[in-house]
């Protein structure tokens, strides 16, 4: 492209549409359609110049001038109720439910690896010796030990908000580091798996395996699931930069990274719910089948809200982006 006769060609409807712009509250009803089209043309306009001639000078003014336009085109929007009623019944369910083919996956493996290393630690005495002294372990895993005081050491409002924290901050690592191809995610991730396998040899080891998932059932269900869903998005955001499909690189990033940004609300939502479970259910005094059965209703709930509204809301053509409105123009590829 020769930006010089590019620009000389446009120039006059770039000015057009500045002009437009400086007096559109008293355009008449074919300025305001001119507007329109201009607007739509500028946005072709900088996206073949960003493309083919990246120049900063004319890039900034048509940025600048597109922006104008669009928000002149679509108004000022404040976020209301009705946003937020549709986050939760359409956004985020269909967002995780377009992300099955990763996290569930992602947690079936994940599990099998916690339980391999549970089975490692718990058959392999010189394993439990190198992780603590006979007498430390012993005092981790007997009745009253670590493992149970663990979830009771504390008031349950101040560990619930401390558990949310943290489970909210692994998620959103997960979720934005995935953009490095995904490699800190793996890690991240087997690091939670290693805490729950090491849990669950070492309890089994002292014949006390009912007890410990007694306590981790009941919360463990939904966390790790949040936990899943947001390590196999995080992958799945790095396979996007391997793989971007018929989208260009730079657009895939962009639409699957908001999609991100919108689950780890969601899912900070979810790990609030099961940080209340860890800290107020976990160390009650319910029947052992009581916790984990509120635990399994939970997890049953979740998935149905995912399979259910979020499957219809992806064949109704949500995606878990921003509105079409909220996005920046692109240019169109060929598939």
């Amino acid at each position: 492209m020769d930006l010089d006769v590019f620009v000389s060609a446009h120039r006059a409807e770039w000015d057009r549409l500045d002009t437009l712009l400086r007096r559109r509250r008293r355009l008449t009803g074919a300025e305001a359609d001119e507007l329109v089209t201009l607007y739509q043309r500028a946005a072709t306009h900088l996206s073949l110049i960003q493309s083919s001639a990246p120049d900063p000078r004319v890039i900034g003014r048509l940025t600048q001038l597109v922006a104008r336009a669009r928000s002149a085109v679509t108004g000022t929007r404040r976020a209301s109720w009705r946003d937020v009623t549709r986050f939760l019944t359409h956004g985020f369910p269909a967002a995780v439910y377009r992300a099955r083919h990763w996290w569930v996956p992602t947690a079936l493996l994940s599990t099998a690896t916690a339980a391999l290393i549970g089975w490692w630690i718990g058959t392999h005495p010189e394993i439990q010796a190198s992780i603590a002294a006979p007498s430390e372990l012993r005092e981790m895993t007997r009745p009253g030990g670590q493992y149970e005081t663990y979830y009771s050491s504390h008031p349950a409002a101040s560990f619930a908000a401390q558990v949310w924290t943290n489970n909210a901050q692994a998620a959103a690592m997960c979720l934005v580091l995935g953009v490095f191809l995904g490699l800190p995610v793996l890690w991240i991730l087997f690091q939670n798996m290693l805490n729950v396998g090491v849990g669950i040899g070492l309890m089994t080891s002292a014949g006390r395996l009912d007890t410990f998932l007694g306590l981790i059932l009941p919360h463990g269900l939904l966390e790790l699931t949040a936990v899943f869903v947001a390590a196999g998005t995080g992958l799945r955001l790095g396979w996007t930069i391997i793989d971007p499909g018929p989208r260009t690189r730079r657009t895939a990033l962009a639409e699957e990274g908001r999609a991100a940004l919108g689950m780890a609300i969601g899912l900070a939502l979810v790990l609030f719910i099961s940080g209340a479970v860890e800290g107020f259910v976990t160390p009650s005094g319910l029947p052992t089948w009581a916790r984990i059965g509120i635990g399994i209703a939970l997890e049953v709930a979740f998935l149905t809200y995912v399979y259910v509204l979020g499957g219809r809301a992806v064949r109704e053509g949500e995606s878990g982006d921003v509105g079409a409105t909220e996005r920046s123009a692109v240019q169109p590829t060929a598939a």
